[in-house]
């Protein structure tokens, strides 16, 4: 059964503790949308990327590995990535039908990290130079990515996926491992800040209860029925 869903039309009793419709704001403060929905993993409840709807784009929607959110310090509640409009024109189209097939969905990941490879380069302003990469943007440097080891510990142990672990200290920030011919997501991002915190925590508790309210039809029936 599809290892992912969303949230979709699934709403928290307390509004507040929904980050949908948060806006996200990249490079220079520019708007690149509001988060729409969030891709979770089914075994654990643990976020994986955020979908943004942006209003300008022509697929409309992209996604974000959750390790490079941040909380925006511009624009309270909100969030930020370091990505420009242009960067993110140059993703592969996202299909949100991908996520019925974990096939699919892998294909989708492996195009999807080579962009990021290739694609979301920082450049010095005014010049062509690349960035010399600062103590926090090194791998497993940033608030999130340290802050992800807690998100290990749950309560549903048994269901973790160990498989395609890299014991090489393989480039992971933002879910890919660079070094390697399969996509690695890491196990999600706390430490974001106190709003996200508490809205994956919520997810968590609430996994079953979301797969099976439909995260997405096909995978809400597959899942009621391994149950």
């Amino acid at each position: 059964m599809a290892q992912h869903g969303m949230l979709r039309e699934y709403r928290f009793t307390e509004a507040a503790e929904d980050i949908r419709g948060s806006k996200l704001y990249g490079l220079k403060d520019e708007k690149l949308g509001k988060i729409d929905d969030v891709i979770f993993d089914h075994n654990t409840g643990i976020i994986r990327y955020v979908v943004v709807d942006t209003g300008w784009l022509t697929t409309k929607k992209f996604i974000v590995p959750v390790d490079r959110l941040r909380a925006s310090a511009e624009h309270e509640g909100d969030f930020s990535v370091d990505l420009t409009k242009a960067q993110v024109e140059n993703f592969p189209p996202y299909e949100e039908k991908d996520l019925e097939s974990d096939e699919q969905w892998a294909d989708y990941e492996g195009k999807y990290r080579s962009k990021w490879d290739t694609g979301p380069v920082m450049h010095r302003d005014g010049t062509d130079r690349n960035i010399t990469p600062t103590t926090q943007q090194m791998p497993g440097n940033s608030p999130s990515a340290r802050a992800a080891d807690a998100a290990t510990s749950i309560e549903d142990t048994e269901f973790i996926d160990t498989k395609g672990t890299d014991d090489t200290g393989a480039f992971t920030t933002g879910g890919f491992a660079a070094s390697t011919d399969s996509v690695e997501i890491s196990s999600g991002a706390m430490g974001i800040g106190p709003r996200w915190d508490t809205f994956q925590n919520r997810l968590r508790e609430r996994r079953k209860e979301v797969i099976t309210s439909g995260s997405t039809p096909e995978s809400a029936d597959r899942y009621r029925k391994a149950s």
